[in-house]
């Protein structure tokens, strides 16, 4: 009996985001929390890819917008990490996250 091909897709989406999760949690450097929230976005992006194809109606394109919405929001996202992580490691000297506990200048 094969399965339905939209299943295998959303195991790797959910197996993705949970990486994504365990890495955004456990890591203490700045940089590798901001892949893990990466993968996440990457495996919502997989979903929606993947609801897109195998819905009911995947002439609309809809599914294909919102992933292209949200990998454009990702990397606004990853710019802004990434220049407030290099401006508090200028300042601090340190890119770990349970030292960021200042907000002064």
């Amino acid at each position: 009996m094969m399965a339905n091909p939209l299943t295998g897709y959303l195991l790797v989406a959910a197996l993705l985001f949970a990486i994504g999760l365990a890495g955004a949690l456990t890591r203490r450097n700045a940089i590798l929390v901001l892949i893990g929230i990466e993968l996440m976005l990457n495996a919502a992006n997989l979903n929606l890819i993947a609801f897109w194809r195998y819905g009911p109606h995947p002439e609309m394109l809809t599914g294909m917008m919102f992933a292209i919405f949200s990998i454009a929001v990702a990397a606004a996202e990853a710019a802004v990490g990434l220049g407030l992580v290099i401006s508090i490691y200028r300042h601090a000297k340190t890119t770990d996250v349970e030292q960021m506990n200042r907000m002064k200048g």
